[in-house]
């Protein structure tokens, strides 16, 4: 969905629905949590149910819903949603909470909540493993500066290439943002889902994705190509991943942001961050306090 339709729906549905949300969960004792099933590790369908480190992070503040609002026995539905689908479903209140993670931006804070930070992300991108030395080595950052003529030696190596990327998404216009930059001509290929983005490198439709790391290195190791697949080391940007709610409830926000603080400052967020992502670095374990509040 583009952003000027965003902002359409936003208008149209902007009613007081937000600020009810405690209470519209206190009176039905139901909590509605929505997912994405294509951001393994963060969300994906697993049988029946979701799971993955977001979903996790969502049972805790579920948790913390039922205690803080004097609840028994809550009921926490999870609602699988498309992308396009995200805002009107959080406007409409037909779900509370987003649990599979987005990059919070100004223009996206115009229209949803944002938690505190759940991941320090990254854009990272994914080529064939035979993609041309010259493409390698220009996303790599190691086209050799030659004066005057560094972003010539750059534009070079990713000339005429296809660059695919999720439709409609920060990505999308990062990627746009630098081809205009650089005066680079190459085409931009969108698609609807990380797995479609992966294919078309692998079918030689597109000579790179770019995405967030985490999640191509998920979707690569899941694919059937995965041996003529490589996901680059670099990381283009860092980009936290956040929690999202629907603008305007000041109360559920605070809630959320509770429980993740204390999942950060008591060192609960470790063994979760491990069991998805590997031992935390020191400079990610600095990030979660950083991310907490007292």
């Amino acid at each position: 969905m583009k952003r000027a339709a965003w902002m359409l729906m936003a208008l149209l549905l902007a009613q007081p629905l937000a600020a009810q949300t405690l209470e519209r969960i206190r009176s039905s004792n139901s909590l509605n949590l929505g997912y994405l099933a294509d951001l393994a590790p963060f969300s994906s369908q697993q049988g029946e149910r979701p799971g993955g480190y977001g979903i996790e992070l969502c049972q805790r503040v579920a948790e913390r819903v039922e205690r803080e609002l004097g609840l028994a026995g809550l009921q926490v539905h999870y609602r699988l949603l498309a992308r396009d689908q995200v805002l009107t479903a959080l406007q409409a209140g037909e779900v509370d909470l987003l649990c599979s993670g987005l990059v919070e931006t100004l223009a996206r804070r115009e229209l949803l909540n944002f938690s505190l930070p759940i991941y320090p992300a990254g854009r990272g991108v994914v080529v064939r493993s035979d993609a041309s030395p010259s493409l390698v080595a220009s996303l790599n950052g190691q086209a050799q500066r030659s004066g005057p003529q560094w972003r010539a030696t750059i534009n070079r190596g990713l000339t005429r290439q296809r660059f695919a990327v999720i439709g409609d998404s920060v990505t999308e216009r990062w990627v746009r943002d630098k081809l205009r930059l650089y005066g680079v001509q190459a085409s931009v290929v969108p698609v609807a889902s990380y797995a479609e983005g992966v294919a078309v490198v692998a079918q030689g439709k597109a000579d790179a994705f770019f995405a967030d790391r985490v999640v191509l290195q998920n979707q690569v190791a899941l694919s059937r190509a995965a041996g003529d697949l490589q996901v680059l080391d670099r990381l283009f940007e860092l980009e936290s991943l956040s929690l999202v709610m629907a603008r305007g409830d000041d109360d559920f926000r605070l809630l959320v942001d509770r429980e993740l603080s204390q999942v950060y400052r008591s060192g609960e967020i470790e063994p979760l961050y491990r069991r998805y992502f590997g031992e935390p670095s020191a400079q990610v374990r600095l990030l979660f306090q950083a991310y907490s509040r007292p």
